[in-house]
């Protein structure tokens, strides 16, 4: 054998032990969680009607005993086949389950709640947010935990205002509990936004110099995260809709149309990254507005395409997410870098917890006694049963939690080693134990404490009146067009829109921009009754042929 042969079958074999080791571990690893993820899938549609268990509990648990054999096979060496990410997490998992919250979101019962939602999300995130932060400060020096400063005090505030609103909303019903699906959906959504923006915000502070002005900047930072957030998503939303309206792809491809929508809702999350704004806040409104025009400017087929593609891309994300953290919780090397006790593991996550039992119920019960109080309609209070089920679904904690705590305490060079590994596998047990405790005693707690005290005839799901009802609400003299033709315009002076606004917010601002949503967005930017026509189109052919 020559000299070439032979060194060209060494570098070959070089080369295939190389792609050998690499493709062993990736695909070890891929097959574990594909593997996983079907199990769960089965599980899950076999336990659909179990009162205990949920998907999010199954791929939690699944992702826990598969932890435990990888760590029995390493021989108590490893339990990672994958390392936990932050950057996976927040770029590649959590944007599609955001997007597909607000797309899948009925629109009428969200905002009919929006000022309870914004009370609960905001103002209630905040209140948890300072609870928390104090509690902390005041009480894990007496366990032990010396070494966090004052950014890691709100940090920690904030990590733990982060609820997990998932395997709560497996169990509720839109049709059973609407206006709790609605409450719970939206602040579940905008509380993530807000305690991001909260977190970013302490991060970027320079707490060196504490003065008065401080809670002051805190404050500013947030209302600018919020809203160039909120108006940038709503911006992405706006193009797509337009730029599909005017270009029509689906009378060439449905590809095109589809993936349009998927690239330009995943680029709207990307930018507000980009600009350190809050993405989830970004995506979650682009989902409202391109399922209010862009869906409709789009053919059937990708109509149905798009609706099954971004709840299944969400489905996989969530599941996948649970499988991660059940996986992650048996990482020895954190347990091993923390020197603390039992007694001490036990100490901070019982206080932790405790401290989002108390932060929690500091905000929901007296913010729906005070919409109790201003609310002038009969039948339309927040009941005491409905208030604990509000408290008690916004306990769980989930993968947000976790990656907010990496970011924090993972990389912490200038903190003490321990006691970051304590705050990390403290944060783990919080999350385990609500999501695993709560969650299982969620869906027989809701049928306990609501459906069996349910009325048959009285439904919370009051739907916002016809705009014919709200023009005679308003008295429309005025507007005898709106009116018909033969309709008289009623007598009268024309009440103000000031005093409807105060007695009937709801019904007043959805009439409002009901008028100027046909009256000048939907031309521009299609929509339900503006789809463009193309003969010969997907759509157009449908509609001829439904005509003949």
């Amino acid at each position: 054998m020559s000299t070439i042969e032979v060194e060209t079958m060494s570098h070959l074999s070089t080369l295939q032990s190389s792609s050998d080791f690499l493709s062993t571990t990736t695909i070890i690893a891929l097959t574990i969680f594909f593997s996983l993820l079907c199990a769960c899938i089965i599980i899950g549609h076999l336990l659909e009607e179990n009162r205990w268990a949920n998907e999010s509990i199954t791929a939690l648990l699944l992702g826990l005993c598969a932890g435990a054999v990888v760590l029995l096979a390493s021989k108590g060496n490893s339990s990672k086949i994958l390392v936990f990410s932050e950057d996976l997490f927040f770029l590649y998992l959590l944007p599609p389950i955001i997007f597909n919250a607000g797309f899948q979101v009925k629109k009428k019962q969200f905002f009919k709640n929006f000022t309870i939602i914004l009370m609960f999300g905001i103002f209630g995130t905040v209140i948890s947010f300072c609870i928390i932060s104090v509690g902390a400060f005041l009480l894990f020096n007496r366990i032990g935990v010396t070494s966090l400063n004052t950014q890691d005090y709100l940090a920690v505030g904030a990590i733990l205002s982060a609820t997990d609103t998932v395997c709560t909303l497996q169990v509720l019903s839109q049709d059973e509990t609407p206006f709790l699906y609605s409450v719970i959906f939206g602040e579940g959504v905008v509380n993530d936004a807000t305690s991001i923006v909260l977190f970013n915000a302490v991060q970027s502070l320079d707490f060196n110099n504490i003065d008065a002005m401080i809670s002051l900047k805190l404050l500013g930072m947030f209302l600018y995260l919020f809203f160039t957030s909120t108006i940038l998503g709503v911006v992405a939303g706006l193009l797509s809709a337009f730029i599909i309206k005017t270009l029509y792809f689906g009378r060439h491809s449905t590809d095109r149309e589809v993936a349009l929508m998927m690239i330009m809702a995943y680029l709207s999350y990307m930018l507000a990254e980009l600009l350190n704004l809050s993405g989830i806040l970004t995506v979650f409104f682009c989902g409202i507005v391109m399922s209010h025009y862009t869906w409709h400017n789009v053919t059937q087929s990708s109509r149905i395409t798009t609706k099954h593609a971004f709840a299944t891309m969400s489905f996989i994300a969530e599941t996948f997410i649970f499988l991660y953290v059940g996986m992650d919780t048996l990482d020895i090397d954190k347990w091993k870098a923390s020197s603390a006790s039992a007694g001490t593991f036990v100490a901070v996550s019982s206080t932790l917890f405790a401290l989002v039992l108390v932060g929690r119920a500091a905000f929901v019960y007296p913010l729906a006694n005070f919409i109790n109080c201003i609310r002038k309609r009969d039948g339309s209070n927040i009941a005491f049963r409905k208030q604990f089920i509000m408290w008690w679904a916004g306990l769980m904690r989930g993968a947000v939690t976790i990656a907010l705590s990496y970011n924090q305490f993972a990389n912490s060079d200038d903190k003490d080693t321990h006691d970051s590994a304590l705050m990390i596998t403290s944060t783990i047990i919080v999350v385990l134990f609500s999501t695993v405790v709560f969650g299982s005693i969620t869906k027989p707690l809701i049928e306990a404490v609501l459906l069996r005290h349910a009325k048959p005839n009285v439904s919370d799901a009051t739907d916002i009146p016809s705009l014919d009802d709200l023009r005679m609400m308003f008295i429309e003299n005025g507007e005898p067009s709106d009116m018909g033709e033969n309709q008289q315009a009623v007598a009268g002076p024309r009440r103000s829109s000031l005093r409807l606004l105060l007695t009937h917010p709801t019904w007043t601002v959805h009439y409002l921009w009901r008028k100027f949503d046909d009256r000048f967005m939907r031309p521009v930017f299609g929509g339900r009754g503006f789809v463009p026509f193309v003969p010969g189109s997907p759509t157009g052919a449908s509609d001829e042929a439904s005509r003949t």
